[in-house]
């Protein structure tokens, strides 16, 4: 089966285009074909499918009337623009409230509130530097004067301080103004009482604080005592203010949260509302026509009102209605014409099974008889004939016994997929040694070797997997070269098949004949070189398609001499 450079090619078991008659013996199966090879009847013709290329358009449904003619979206989008108004509306609303709020919060904690600590402060830092002077007048002690330049210290800190907080300070302009009396209270009480007291230590010692010193302590010290009352009274004054507004700002919240809670409650009431009335509704009544006309009531309009799209979806199912009935007939009609084709192809196949029975045995009976008879003629007067006598006994019987052959094989071929074709898991290994077991006598006698590998679990038939296997090593030892024979049989997974070869040292097959050597009766060498009727690689290639594969010549495989034939199989696990 495999070929050398300029060596004809071969295989096929086909005669050549233009010669007579195949004649001899190939791979195929010699035994009497059993009744009923006629081809198998094909699936019948699909029923009730008519072609909508020749069929006129539907009529175009009436339109839709009052708030039938509004779409689905339109619906939804004058819904949908109220609602999103009402939203923007309160989130407007609730995001004012929100920032006023948090100004409100912002002026009573982060101003109102350190600017009262440190009036605090401030007042404490005053009664501490009065306290450290007039100790400082009776002591003369460093340590009171010391105290009280801290204290001043401490003073013009937190006045600093507060000056930083008045520009964010509510009635800004009243709230600097006493603070600027305070702090000129405390620069007038220093100037005419603390300062002088304490430059007069040097030279009165304890006599420094007498009484003409203490009316003007007094009077300083009561403005001070004044400044910081109003000035403490208006910020309390501005906090009971905040805190008010405040809590004026958290119900005002409340209320608009409350607001968007009900926009919200609005929205999806009103969304059900409309997709109840524009779709669920018109829905229910569309649903509830066509379940009557599924249950047989074919009769039954479809008509919905709303909306647009509904309204054109419901006039055009009752318009495809209208076109099921008629085609309905009409399928009825060609049903029973297909079942009186069905019953006549029934006969026919009857007839050809028939056909079949006479061709495997009364056929073959004449030609029997031919063989048989003209062998006897030649026997009985074989000394009466001449050398061309007996060559022309020689040309029937052969001819007889081809004919004979070329029966058998044609129905081995006509008989796959349809007689005794099932399928089942099937270890591979089990037809290819039924296969070697067939050609025993012919393996000897050409010397040939076959080897295979291990070979898996195929989804097949027995008895056609056998025949492919005895086929293909047949052929590859009819056409083998000089050299002893020699077969492999391998496998690999490619994908979700088993792909297997078999490979030979033959006389090899040109390229460009690889497809050719497939069809039915295609022979690449006469029959005085090889014999063979050229149905036994049809009759593989028909044979690995029936089982969903294909075959092909692997004109790639081999660096030297020899052919290889690749097929695949499905796995024994298919599902079919």
């Amino acid at each position: 089966m495999t070929g050398d450079p300029g060596t004809a090619p071969t295989s096929g078991d086909a005669p050549a285009p233009g010669s007579g008659p195949a004649t001899g013996g190939g791979p195929t199966s010699s035994t009497a074909p059993a009744s009923g090879d006629a081809p198998a009847p094909g699936p019948a013709p699909a029923t009730g499918s008519a072609p909508t290329s020749g069929l006129p358009p539907l009529p175009k449904p009436a339109p839709a009337t009052g708030f039938g003619r509004l779409p689905v979206g339109r619906w939804f989008t004058i819904a949908g623009a109220g609602i999103a108004l009402a939203f923007v509306i309160a989130a407007a609303v609730t995001i004012s409230v929100i920032e006023q709020t948090r100004e409100t919060r912002e002026t009573v904690i982060d101003v109102i509130d350190p600017a009262a600590l440190r009036i605090l402060e401030i007042s404490n830092a005053l009664t501490s530097q009065e306290s450290s002077v007039r100790a400082y007048g009776r002591t003369n002690d460093d340590a009171s004067l010391r105290g009280y330049r801290d204290a001043v210290a401490a003073e013009a800190a937190s006045l600093r301080a507060l000056t930083g907080l008045l520009p964010r300070m509510p009635e800004r302009e009243t709230v600097t103004a006493e603070v600027a009396r305070l702090h000129q209270a405390g620069e007038s009480w220093r100037r005419d009482y603390a300062e002088k007291l304490i430059a007069s230590v040097p030279t009165m010692k304890t006599d420094a604080t007498n009484k003409q010193n203490a009316p003007v302590n007094a009077a300083r010290f009561n403005e001070i005592r004044q400044s910081l009352a109003a000035l403490q009274g208006h910020l309390n004054e501005l906090h009971a203010m905040g805190g008010a507004r405040l809590e004026h700002d958290w119900r005002v919240l409340y209320l608009a949260l409350a607001g968007v809670a009900g926009v919200l409650l609005l929205a999806g009431a009103v969304a059900v509302v409309v997709v109840r009335y524009a779709v669920l509704n018109p829905l229910a009544q569309l649903s509830g026509q066509v379940r009557a006309v599924a249950q047989g009531d074919f009769d039954h309009v479809l008509k919905v009102e709303r909306p647009a799209e509904l309204a054109e979806l419901s006039g055009h199912v009752d318009a495809m209605r209208h076109r099921m009935i008629a085609e309905w007939h009409r399928v009825a009609d060609t049903q029973r014409k297909l079942e009186e084709q069905a019953a006549e192809l029934r006969r026919s196949n009857g007839e050809l099974e028939q056909f079949a029975y006479v061709a495997s045995h009364d056929l073959q009976e004449p030609l029997r008889k031919v063989a048989s008879f003209t062998q006897m003629l030649e026997q009985r007067y074989g000394e009466q004939l001449d050398d061309r006598a007996r060559q022309y006994i020689a040309f029937a019987v052969d001819g007889a016994k081809r004919m004979q052959l070329l029966i058998n094989d044609l129905l081995d071929f006509s008989r796959v997929g349809r007689i005794g074709g099932e399928r089942s898991p099937i270890d591979a290994t089990v037809p290819l040694k039924a296969a070697l077991n067939n050609l025993q006598a012919r393996i000897e006698e050409a010397g040939a070797e076959v080897t295979f590998d291990e070979l898996p679990e195929v989804h097949g038939n027995r008895s056609q997997l056998t025949q492919l296997f005895q086929n293909l090593i047949s052929n590859a030892i009819k056409f083998h070269s000089g050299e002893p024979p020699r077969v492999h049989i391998g496998v690999r997974r490619t994908g979700e098949m088993w792909e297997f070869s078999c490979t030979d040292n033959g006389i090899g097959i040109e390229s460009k004949y690889t497809d050719r050597i497939f069809l039915i009766f295609q022979r690449l060498h006469g029959r005085d070189a090889y014999a063979g009727t050229g149905i036994g690689l049809a009759l593989c290639k028909k044979i690995v398609e029936y089982h969903g594969g294909r075959i092909w010549v692997d004109t790639e495989a081999a660096d030297g001499p020899g052919t290889t034939f690749r097929w695949t199989l499905p796995p024994g696990e298919t599902n079919e």
